[in-house]
């Protein structure tokens, strides 16, 4: 009876030293490092990953080198493309006037000619001849501009062609109408240059 009570005493000391064991094995396999480590040795995966995004990574930093030097070119070109339209943009402005001035030199030549023979002769009939042909050539050459005068007399009154400086009654026409231009209204092309400044006849009293 007492072998059987020490038997028994064995079987559950070793029963105990089992548990005991097992516990410490359970313990052991829920540290982190443990677990950290099982992981990397169960997943052999993980070399390729890091490696991908180490890949991955560079080829970003390469995009992003590219598109900063790309930016940095582009702004190089629109500032001097800025600098040079500023500069053609100055140039043109300061001599819009070229082409007309051209066209009127020879007028300018010919005002020249016609006085110095004028003060030679003193034939106003040949000065009045040469200054009707300087006038015609002044006004081919302000055509040739796109000016053009404006026909006013005997118009409607139009206050976007017209300033009325004077009302007067006229029997014969209708109010509002242009009696006389006292100085004549231009077009540049389509566009108003100057208004007419004109006599309106005004309403019968």
């Amino acid at each position: 009876m007492i072998k059987n009570k020490k038997d028994k005493q064995d079987k559950q000391d070793k029963q105990d030293k089992i548990n005991e064991d097992r516990k410490v094995l359970d313990i052991n396999i829920e540290d982190p490092d443990i677990l950290e480590m099982k992981k990397s040795t169960d997943n052999p995966e993980n070399e390729d990953s890091n490696s991908n995004e180490e890949s991955k990574e560079k080829e970003f930093e390469q995009q992003i080198a590219q598109l900063r030097d790309l930016y940095l070119r582009t702004a190089a070109e629109f500032e001097n493309y800025k600098r040079r339209t500023d500069t053609e943009r100055a140039d043109f402005y300061a001599y819009a006037s070229e082409r007309l001035l051209k066209e009127l030199l020879p007028v300018v030549d010919d005002f020249n000619r016609t006085m110095v023979s004028f003060e030679k002769s003193h034939d106003n009939e040949a000065l009045k001849k040469g200054i009707d042909i300087v006038y015609d050539k002044f006004k081919t050459a302000l055509k040739k501009q796109g000016l053009k005068e404006m026909d006013s007399d005997g118009k409607k009154f139009d206050v976007n062609l017209h300033e009325a400086i004077m009302q007067q009654p006229d029997e014969g026409k209708d109010p509002d109408t242009i009696i006389n231009t006292v100085e004549k209204g231009y077009y540049l092309k389509d566009k108003v240059l100057r208004h007419a400044k004109v006599v309106v006849s005004s309403k019968q009293e």
